[in-house]
């Protein structure tokens, strides 16, 4: 029995997008902190400059994907591919409210401001966490 996929391209740039946000989300944000002489104001101003970076990188890999998919399907768009509806929303939440606010906490924090706790983090992480089983299932599925 033979495996074929269905996008040679989507599934590459699936899985670099799950590559990019593990190596990052679950690895280099709390990693840094580890490192002798940074500080949290270091930390936090590498921090905003790397997940705004890894912000830019996922919406080339979501756009690429869309991009894929809308010209392989010829302008129509296939039951299966809502599925990447997920990701793109989460995307979109993150780039519009989650980033943003985290990027204010993270400025104040490194004026040497008080800031109140938040859940902004927790969310964060829960996003990127359903996001990556998103890609991942979607990558699965590529598979025929």
């Amino acid at each position: 029995m033979s495996t074929r996929v269905k996008s040679p391209l989507v599934v590459i740039v699936l899985f670099l997008w799950i590559g990019f946000v593990c190596a990052i989300s679950f690895m280099e944000a709390w990693l840094k902190f580890q490192a002798p002489g940074v500080t949290l104001p270091i930390g936090l101003s590498i921090g905003r400059l790397v997940f705004g970076a890894l912000n830019k990188v996922e919406w080339v890999f979501a756009l690429a994907i869309l991009l894929t998919s809308f010209v392989k399907q010829r302008g129509s768009i296939k039951r299966q591919n809502l599925y990447f509806l997920i990701p793109f929303l989460i995307l979109i939440l993150q780039s519009i409210w989650l980033l943003p606010e985290l990027d204010v906490r993270a400025v104040q924090l490194i004026e040497g401001q008080v800031v109140p706790p938040s859940n902004l983090h927790f969310y964060y992480v829960g996003c990127e966490v359903v996001k990556v089983i998103a890609l991942v299932s979607i990558g699965i599925k590529q598979f025929k």
